[in-house]
Parts: structure tokens; sequence; C-alpha cells
């Protein structure tokens, strides 16, 4: 066997150990202490398995990522709906790669071996060290995504940030424009809830935990990067319109 292949054997078997730990530890807090609901799982089936871009909008640093995983390694082994119970940590999918920003990678044990299990990281245009910054995209960031791309699937949250209705930021829409993938939106809700702003402790147990995988968005491809950052937005409901429609249903309930 040639060392190129042993490495990738050797990744692949490092990556299914992370995931069998990593998974073990969190599932007890999704599907158990919490409880998870996955709608339109079944959009998973016919997807290649390269060059598939997941886009969401973001509740929590972790909690969002880690779901995402055990609902796609339970995909696998034929469960749209739910987790059940999680034998397919044993022999979970390894190509999918997920987009964090390179300082919250750093916190705990369990971020840190994440880290080693598919995370793309990148530096934030916007904010580093928790100070406001002006800088734009890195090309290595970009170039990281598109080999991502070019053999797996790769999780991004467009906003990069946690508050809810945030803009979306320009690169997503270049990633999408420069490689051309499928593009897969999926709209959560609970996390905020649930668990702390990193994910990785419990705010209120019990919470419903919602998981929605739209269908593959048409996308032309040549368009401007304004208007695919907009069709994007718009797909996880975080656009314009979706934040009025929020702040419409909130009077109406104060109103009654």
């Amino acid at each position: 066997m040639s060392s190129f292949f042993k490495k990738v054997k050797d990744f692949n078997l490092m990556r299914r150990i992370v995931y069998l730990i990593a998974g073990a530890a969190t599932y007890p807090g999704i599907a158990l202490i919490n409880k998870l609901k996955v709608e339109g799982g079944e959009n998973l089936k016919n997807l290649p398995k390269r060059n598939v871009l997941f886009v969401s909008n973001h509740q929590t640093y972790f909690a969002d990522v880690i779901t995402f995983l055990h609902v796609f390694f339970a995909a696998k082994w034929g469960k749209y709906k739910g987790l059940g119970i999680p034998y397919y940590l044993l022999n979970p999918v390894t190509k999918i790669y997920y987009v964090a920003a390179a300082e919250t990678m750093k916190d705990t044990w369990l971020t840190r071996l994440f880290a080693k299990a598919g995370a793309i990281t990148v530096k934030r245009t916007w904010r580093a060290e928790g100070k406001e910054v002006q800088r734009g995209l890195d090309p290595g960031d970009t170039r990281k995504i598109a080999r991502a791309l070019d053999t797996s699937w790769v999780i991004t949250f467009p906003q990069g940030t946690t508050k809810p209705f945030a803009p979306g930021r320009k690169g997503t829409a270049y990633i999408i424009k420069q490689n051309q993938p499928i593009v897969v939106p999926i709209v959560i809700n609970g996390f905020w809830r649930a668990f702390n702003k990193k994910g990785l402790k419990f705010k209120k147990k019990g919470s419903l935990l919602s998981v929605h995988i739209k269908e593959p968005l048409d996308i032309d491809y040549n368009a401007p990067v304004e208007t695919i950052l907009e069709q994007v937005m718009d797909s996880i409901e975080q656009s314009k319109k979706y934040m009025l429609k929020g702040k419409h249903h909130l009077m109406s309930i104060v109103d009654k």
C-alpha cells in the first residue's frame, strides 16, 4: 500500500474513533435529555458524496453542528426522522467537514477533539479576539473549503454568528459561485433555549430541538454574489422578510 493511501486510511480511522467518542458523549444531551425532531431527512437520500454545501442558521457554537453530524450519520443507516439507538456511531460517514471560526475551536477537550474530525478553521472577517475588525477574505480559507467540497460534504453558517437575523457574509456566496455545489438549506430552532451560547452546557432540559432539512436550492451560479446570498438567507429563514414576520408575530402575541 502506498504511503498516500495509508495516510488516507489512518485519517479515516482516526475520524471514526473521534466520532465514536464525541458522538457517545453528546448523544444523551441531544436525544434523551432533550427531544430531537427531524424534518426533510429524506432530502439527504440521493445527494452525491461530494460538492454538497449545507447552509444553516446558527444558534450555538457547537450543539448545532454536532446534531447535524448525528443526523447525517443516522441517515446513512436509513433513519431520516430521528436518531434512534446510536449504533450508527460504529460506522459513521467520514467525508463531512464543517466551517468553524478558528478562535472557537480551542476551548475544551471536546471542541479540540471535534477540530480533528472535520473542522475547517477560518479567520472571521469582522471579529477577532472579542474586537470588531475589518478585513477581507483569506484566500487560504476559501481554498481549504474548496478542497473539502472537492471530496466531501461541507456544513457552513452564512451568518457566522449566533445572533438571529444577522446579515449573511458574502464569503458563502463567493464559495457557491466559484465551486457550484449543490446547496442544501437547513433551518434549526430550540438550540438557543436548550444550551448555552457555546452549546456545551444545558440551559433548559426537555427542550424541543428541531432540524428542518430543505430541498436543494435552484441556483443561478452566474448571478451576482448579492443575489445568491439573498437566496441563501431567505432559504435559512434569516432574511429581512422573515425578520419582519417574526416581529409581526411577536406584536400579535403582545396585543392579545
